[in-house]
């Protein structure tokens, strides 16, 4: 399995950082496959390739704030949740991509 996501806060700094840190580490943790794009005050960082975007089963649009390339993620399975849920209930929303995938 491989979650793909994008973070993206108001402010673009500690929010998105910390969401993707989250977000990652849980990923880390359970042996998924995953990589998580930042839209912050740096600009794009850890941008999805084509490639990655092609080979994700779910992604997750951890994102307060409008997004670019949302358009890249057309037909996929795709979990719309905002950077605290992503903070505050990391499990839960991996739980939630990973059922989204299974069909739950």
């Amino acid at each position: 399995m491989k979650i793909i996501g994008i973070t993206a806060c108001p402010t673009g700094i500690a929010h998105t950082y910390m969401a993707q840190e989250c977000l990652e580490r849980e990923l880390q943790k359970r042996g998924i496959e995953g990589k998580i794009e930042t839209q912050g005050g740096l600009g794009i960082e850890n941008e999805l390739t084509e490639e990655d975007v092609a080979s994700a089963d779910v992604v997750i649009l951890a994102v307060s704030v409008v997004i670019e390339g949302e358009e890249r993620f057309e037909g996929k399975k795709i979990i719309n949740t905002d950077v605290d849920e992503a903070i505050s209930n990391t499990a839960g929303l991996i739980d939630r991509a990973i059922n989204l995938v299974k069909g739950e």
